[in-house]
């Protein structure tokens, strides 16, 4: 059951971080990115002592990693 929430969350996340970042993407880059964004964020903020234990929390985490995943994006395209 808590894949399908982090599935869920990182959905979410991932279109939230598109909209925010102005990409357009399909459902699938959305939920790739709120996923692995949520992951290296959460892996983050864990090391410097800003761990989350909420959906709420997890959320935000998956939106700022997902947000960092398309700025990177972007600076790897644009060579």
């Amino acid at each position: 059951m808590s894949i399908i929430i982090g599935l869920i969350i990182g959905g979410l996340a991932g279109f939230c971080g598109s909209k925010i970042m102005g990409e357009t993407n399909g459902l699938i880059m959305n939920i790739i990115l709120g996923v692995v964004g949520g992951f290296i964020a959460g892996l983050i903020f864990t090391f410097l002592g800003l761990g989350t234990v909420s959906y709420i929390g997890t959320f935000i985490v998956s939106v700022i990693g997902a947000c960092g995943l398309i700025y990177l994006w972007r600076k790897v395209l644009k060579k």
